[in-house]
């Protein structure tokens, strides 16, 4: 008997949602963690001065957050697998949505940790089930095309939220940033209950089964070196955005709406990056791409040593082609990954995004640890990082990468 062809396309399942209104929902998915984080990024410093607490505390907001967010990923990824998208983005994302109103009302730091911590959770679905929705949905070359665009239009997020953040502390107080987060989770809620569920075939077994999943789809060779190669890149990233708003604000000298048009000005080189790959894949092979990303970014990092510390139109454009370089590689690297394994999409997809929050929540750290000047660490960390990746990619990842998946 001869088994059906499945279609490279099925997001016409979507009654309510649709083809296109499918693809803005698992954007605006995508966008949850920058609009959580970068949402706020202006007001770091005024919070700071608010609890009367030192810089490593306010941080901490930050750092936790991306912390129990990775962890949450290796729990929301496999249960996916089990119960299904729908309902773990319903537990999820209502969840958030609490959390962030209680942010609001936090009367010290260490409330706004917790609730903080809370929130992360929660947010951890809205990834988690997004990448998995992706491979349940599309394949082959239609499936990067549309990891390409949605990561294209994700990244207009961390451009658009420190404006709005900047705007909402010209209105109201901090606490209007954590009110803006809880509506943003309702409006998603309500896209949530429109979603028809897209996993077809659903794991059996107990909860604690379908978490041992994850050792499954970490056990992969190919797999676990691939991710070792890219998540290190992962460092420079978030550490550019734990230390942006202290550096342009405090560094710098720069007002709240300054620091939002100098980190949106880097946000457009993240989202033109994902555009960058449609166009280069058509000559080039993917390989070849990853490989020219990671040498921008030791580059970059080179230039931001060399001479970012000039001022903020020089750290902006030495540090803004790692940014384009990162966003770059991520559809070819995330397609990759994803076609290491067949099933268990939840499974690899909170294994990848754990690992690139675990990462980038080291380098949040390096950052806040003031061991120099914020610019000399970041401009070093972004070149090792680069050199790291890079080096192991052209002895390794290249050779792994051409070899056909394993089912």
């Amino acid at each position: 008997m001869v088994q059906p062809v499945r279609p490279d396309d099925l997001s016409g399942a979507q009654r309510r949602l649709g083809k296109k209104g499918l693809v803005a929902f698992l954007t605006i998915l995508s966008a949850f963690i920058p609009l959580s984080t970068d949402l706020y990024l202006p007001a770091l410093p005024g919070m700071t001065q608010y609890f009367g607490v030192p810089e490593y505390q306010t941080n901490l907001t930050l750092i936790l957050f991306f912390v129990f967010y990775a962890v949450s990923l290796l729990l929301w990824g496999p249960l996916s697998d089990r119960y299904g998208r729908r309902p773990i983005l319903l537990v999820g994302l209502c969840g958030y949505t609490a959390a962030g109103a209680l942010c609001a009302f936090s009367w010290n730091i260490f409330f706004l940790m917790f609730f903080r911590v809370l929130q992360a959770v929660g947010a951890g679905a809205a990834t988690a089930v997004a990448t998995a929705i992706v491979k349940d949905v599309y394949r082959g070359r239609r499936r990067e095309a549309i990891l390409a665009m949605i990561q294209s239009m994700t990244v207009i997020s961390p451009a658009v939220a420190p404006m709005i953040g900047a705007l909402i502390l010209n209105l109201t107080s901090w606490r209007g940033t954590f009110w803006a987060q809880a509506f943003l989770g309702l409006v998603v809620v309500l896209l949530t209950v429109a979603f028809t569920e897209t996993l077809a075939l659903k794991n059996t077994g107990s909860p604690f089964a379908s978490l041992r999943r994850l050792g499954v789809v970490l056990a992969h060779p190919t797999f676990a070196r691939l991710l070792a190669i890219f998540a290190p890149v992962s460092l420079s990233g978030m550490a550019f955005i734990s230390s942006s708003s202290y550096i342009y604000q405090e560094d710098f000298g720069v007002s709240s709406q300054g620091f939002s048009f100098f980190f949106a000005l880097f946000a457009v080189g993240l989202a033109i990056g994902p555009l960058v790959y449609i166009r280069l894949s058509r000559s080039w092979r993917r390989t070849s791409i990853v490989t020219g990303c990671l040498a921008v970014i030791a580059l970059s990092g080179l230039l931001v040593l060399l001479v970012g510390g000039r001022g903020p139109w020089a750290f902006i454009l030495t540090i803004l082609p790692s940014g384009l370089a990162l966003s770059c590689m991520r559809p070819p690297t995330t397609y990759l990954l994803l076609d290491q394994h067949e099933s268990d999409a939840g499974s690899t997809s909170a294994l990848m995004g754990a690992t690139h929050m675990v990462m980038g929540s080291i380098g949040m750290v390096i950052v806040s640890l003031q061991l120099g000047d914020r610019v000399t660490v970041l401009g070093a960390l972004t070149l090792a990082v680069g050199l790291l990746s890079g080096g192991l990619w052209l002895r390794v990842g290249k050779r792994l990468a051409r070899r056909p998946a394993v089912r």
